[in-house]
């Protein structure tokens, strides 16, 4: 039976191929280590510059191969493993809202393309003079919600508008939702009657993957004003199925942050879990500064973060999660 699970073998092969590489890193780098000791008894009997200075250039080797390891002991949740759905909204603004939707949306597949993750657009909206209204994207690989799940929240904008003839100064806020792709879903009960469904045709950057035939569908669960929409599938019986499966997912995903929440509740502690709190802030002038209201990790290379160099955040904010 476990064998004729294909998409689960897989998984499992892939996170035991991980696993597997992890003890390798942690073996090599031992044997290092035992080596450069002994040769540091040799310096206290004979001194050798050469070899004094191999050991401390191999000192930061060794401090940056450490955070690797430390990093994988840092995806302690349940779900960092899983594949998950990364959604991104403008907010209000209108054309300015768009672009920079479309830059973040840039930015993280840059990201995804650099660190070896698959990925596919399963519905995107294009703004209606530049930019994109909402993009929503399923991205494959070991521990992808535990990497991105640091990106829920909303980012800010600040730079001078080239969408705005006196070149003024112009704040732009986009939304990010991170959620986890659940591979057990059939506890999560969706009664029909709570659904709005909208069929609609496809548009947006999808080149060959997006249908031009009114296949694409919506869905608004009424209770909880969830909305999810897929476009990428070529018939509208199966966008429908990979919507369902996304709206369980997200409702999983909402019960179980009402459990958390209420646990913390009950310890007298706050947790900052909401959609709408601002999380980080661009800012492209007057100066230049990418910084985490979170955990208050900051770089000056904005450019740099908007190509997809965003390891710093998520380091920064697992490592602070991990001390609470």
């Amino acid at each position: 039976m476990f064998w004729q699970d294909k998409k689960n073998v897989n998984n499992i092969m892939d996170e035991l191929n991980n696993l597997k590489e992890i003890v390798h890193n942690i073996n090599a780098l031992e044997k290092d280590v035992m080596d450069d000791i002994e040769y540091l008894s040799i310096l206290e009997l004979e001194s050798d510059l050469d070899v004094k200075e191999k050991i401390e250039n191999n000192l930061s080797i060794y401090e940056k191969e450490l955070e690797q390891i430390e990093l994988f002991t840092l995806f302690s949740g349940p779900y960092d493993k899983n594949n998950c759905i990364l959604e991104i909204h403008a907010g209000a603004g209108g054309t300015e809202a768009c672009d920079w939707t479309n830059m973040l949306y840039r930015m993280y597949t840059r990201f995804l393309e650099s660190n070896n993750f698959k990925y596919e657009v399963i519905s995107i909206l294009d703004g209606e003079e530049a930019g994109i209204k909402s993009v929503s994207i399923k991205i494959e690989g070991l521990y992808a919600y535990g990497k991105l799940k640091s990106e829920k929240g909303v980012h800010r904008l600040v730079r001078l508008s080239p969408f705005d003839a006196n070149n003024k100064r112009h704040t732009s806020f986009a939304s990010v939702d991170i959620t986890p792709e659940f591979t057990e879903v059939g506890d999560v009960i969706v009664d029909e009657k709570d659904l709005k469904i909208d069929v609609y045709r496809s548009s947006g950057a999808g080149g060959q993957h997006v249908n031009t035939t009114d296949s694409a569908v919506r869905i608004t669960h009424l209770p909880t004003k969830i909305v999810v929409s897929c476009q990428n599938q070529r018939s509208q019986i199966q966008n429908r199925e990979e919507a369902i499966n996304m709206l369980k997912s997200k409702l999983k995903l909402l019960e179980l942050e009402k459990r958390q929440q209420e646990l913390q509740n009950v310890k007298g502690e706050s947790m900052n879990i909401e959609f709408g709190s601002q999380i980080r802030s661009y800012v492209m002038h007057p100066y230049s500064l990418v910084k985490d209201h979170r955990t208050g990790y900051e770089t000056s290379n904005v450019l740099k973060v908007l190509d997809g160099d965003i390891f710093g955040f998520i380091e920064s904010y697992l490592k602070q999660n991990a001390k609470k």
